[in-house]
């Protein structure tokens, strides 16, 4: 995907507020959205628009289409601050002011990292194991520390972001499942030293794949690895059939499975359809809703991945808002 950052940042204002408490636990069934990129977009001039055409604040628009949860990623030292730590209270403020609950995905990396890039912070690059783990706790900490300072609850932490193929390359990596785990565990300390009661997530992508999971998980736990939900991503582009007919029904049985193998709560993190298909956007998304409710009180929710992103903007397809700057009828799916 072709993503793209600007020189601007939008402002934010730290002052001090209180903290909210959380309308819903943790486990009521999260019908989410990531809008990381709202702010950057905002800064480049952009505005998003009702039904109506009219100028509208994405988080309004977000909210109508009842979406109670925003998904916010974090970079240590990006290159243009987008979505360090001030650019991620300026979104999660608004978030809170919305009354939706907030889920924080550290990435590690100052950058996009996913299953085919894991790069280490620059800041990072020689370190050793040791003092890798502890970076990775010190960044946790004192990013979500900085957080609930400034008013922001927190409803679940994802420590690592699509870790497949592990994270902080080559430390990390696969073939190394007891790094990988150390790495992951300093990350979910530190989460819970701050805030106690929210869920930490381990996500790995291609949720359709059952096989391909359960031995990630088989490895990850043997190697004592912590995690109290376990996150898939699944976007029925990259699959083998590219049909989500064919695929959704695989990604209900990786969840299924899962859960009766470790006794741990799944969650879609990351879900995406063409924008261009708002109508087959909007019925993958209720099936896949109504599959992942199917699992019980072990479902944690749904998280589309990034419907807000304009398509003119990015390049990137998957997103829920057309070329008027609109979000498509796909985003109706999440009503409830």
């Amino acid at each position: 995907m072709i993503r793209r950052t600007f020189l601007a940042l939008a402002a934010c204002t730290l002052a001090t507020a209180p903290l909210q408490a959380q309308d819903k636990l943790p486990s009521a069934f999260a019908y989410g959205a990531d809008i990381s990129w709202v702010t950057e977009q905002e800064a480049a001039g952009l505005s998003f628009r009702d039904a109506q055409g009219k100028p509208a604040d994405l988080y309004d628009l977000v909210a109508d289409n009842g979406i109670d949860t925003i998904r916010l990623r974090v970079w240590v030292d990006p290159a243009k601050r987008w979505n360090g730590r001030e650019d991620v209270l300026a979104k999660a403020r608004r978030a809170r002011d919305h009354g939706m609950r907030i889920m924080i995905d550290f990435h590690y990396s100052d950058n996009w990292a996913d299953p085919g890039k894991q790069i280490k912070p620059a800041a990072w690059t020689s370190h050793d194991v040791d003092t890798l783990t502890k970076a990775v706790a010190d960044h946790t900490r004192d990013t979500l520390a900085y957080l609930k300072t400034n008013g922001i609850d927190v409803a679940w932490v994802q420590v690592g972001n699509e870790i497949t193929n592990g994270l902080l390359w080559p430390d990390g990596k696969t073939d190394r499942f007891d790094h990988l785990a150390r790495f992951t565990n300093a990350g979910y300390d530190a989460v819970k030293s701050v805030y106690p009661g929210a869920e930490v997530i381990i996500h790995i992508d291609n949720g359709w794949d059952t096989a391909k999971a359960v031995g990630w998980f088989d490895s990850f736990t043997r190697n004592g690895g912590k995690v109290d939900v376990i996150g898939l991503s699944y976007y029925p582009f990259y699959t083998p059939s590219k049909d989500w007919k064919v695929e959704s029904p695989k990604v209900g049985t990786t969840m299924a499975t899962l859960v009766k193998r470790f006794d741990k709560p799944v969650m879609i993190v990351e879900i995406g359809h063409q924008y261009d298909q708002p109508a087959e956007a909007r019925a993958m998304l209720t099936d896949m809703i109504r599959r992942t409710r199917a699992i019980g009180p072990m479902a944690r929710g749904v998280v589309y991945w990034e419907p807000g992103t304009i398509p003119t903007w990015s390049g990137y397809r998957l997103g829920a808002t057309n070329r008027e700057h609109q979000l498509t009828e796909a985003m109706a799916a999440f009503r409830h």
